[in-house]
């Protein structure tokens, strides 16, 4: 029952205050850091029980009022009812997305890359224009920036740009951008007056914590090199460059994103784990995967995702069948539309599978 769900739910949160409030726990930095992130994320579903329960008791005594003899108290309780019923199917209805499982990477930060496809010069402009219209959804959602790798292109945009975006729940919304983005328009280096396809990606990944990561220190290879370049004054003449390999596996990883060794060493053992993890969730979930593909696609590279179509003014998110003809405001920075509806599809593909209701 739904009920008894919200008051299991309710009595944890509960627990978690009490623990909160204990000095030993807030003494104990980290596991009050855990405990407290936990505590934040059951607020709003124990604000919706509490409002719910309220509806529930109301109604019972509407009911009971119906029965009575005088003819004025039925009719204050059929007025109540009908007043309250609907607003019960409503909470109910927000209930089953809260309850939701929650992916436990959606509150992390990630390493954030965007580089140009097919598509030549015209291509590194697109990947600029992916790049303002994103650090404008970013600034929007007040998430901090910090630019690791650029690489321009010869006549604007960019060849690749990597940032790290941090701020709440950052990966749960940008998780959706992973793919290829393609744009069709007259390119500025087209004298004819063309329409072209070209094409950039989108790569997005969740920084994860060491003690986040599964893996034995004694199971890796770190190897340091120096990072290449087409010389000049930019040429790398520290070994930045690092690379994992973990041993059991063979699965390697590893990044010349930065000159700094130390962001390096991050990078690369954030693609580590996002392999490995790929690598583990294929072999637990293959079977489950050919019996029901989901709507919101992998994030692989090859995936197209997205259309931007210049001259009708068009965006189209292929995976959802979702077009908007509003182009000009999306890429200047107006993506939240587009990312909610995909967490809607995602949240309907769940409650397909989930015993929620």
């Amino acid at each position: 029952m739904l009920l008894e769900k919200l008051e299991s739910i309710y009595s944890h949160f509960m627990d978690l205050e009490e623990k909160l409030s204990d000095p030993e726990v807030a003494s104990d930095m980290k596991q009050f850091m855990k405990l407290n992130k936990e505590y934040k994320s059951l607020t709003e579903i124990v604000e919706v029980y509490k409002t719910y329960k309220n509806i529930v008791e109301n109604i019972e005594s509407a009911q009971e009022m119906s029965s009575d003899e005088d003819l004025e108290m039925r009719e204050i309780a059929k007025e109540e009812l009908e007043l309250l019923k609907p607003q019960k199917e409503e909470l109910e209805e927000k209930v089953k997305i809260l309850l939701i499982p929650k992916d436990p990477e959606d509150s992390k930060d990630v390493v954030f890359e965007i580089r140009s496809g097919a598509g030549g010069d015209e291509a590194s402009i697109f990947a600029g224009d992916l790049y303002r219209m994103y650090t404008k959804y970013f600034e929007s959602q007040k998430w901090k920036t910090e630019v690791v790798d650029v690489n321009e292109g010869s006549v604007g945009g960019f060849n690749k740009v990597v940032l790290e975006v941090s701020g709440e729940d950052v990966y749960g919304k940008l998780k959706f951008e992973s793919g290829a983005h393609r744009v069709q328009r007259v390119p500025k280096t087209e004298s004819q007056g063309r329409v072209h396809t070209s094409a950039a990606t989108v790569v997005v990944i969740p920084k994860f914590e060491m003690e986040d990561i599964n893996i034995r220190k004694d199971e890796l290879r770190t190897d340091t090199f120096r990072a290449s370049g087409a010389g000049g004054q930019h040429v790398n003449k520290t070994e930045s460059g690092v690379r994992f390999t973990h041993l059991p596996t063979g699965i390697a990883a590893e990044s010349t994103d930065s000159r700094s060794q130390h962001k390096n060493r991050d990078i690369a053992m954030n693609r580590l784990y996002q392999k490995i993890r790929e690598v583990k969730k294929d072999e637990v979930y293959q079977d489950q995967k050919q019996k029901r593909k989901s709507l919101v696609g992998s994030g692989d590279r090859s995936d197209k995702i997205r259309t931007y179509n210049y001259p009708q003014n068009r965006v189209t998110d292929h995976r959802i069948n979702l077009t908007l003809y509003s182009l000009e405001k999306i890429v200047a920075g107006d993506i939240a539309g587009i990312i909610e509806a995909l967490q809607v599809a995602e949240n309907a593909e769940k409650m397909k599978v989930s015993d929620i209701g």
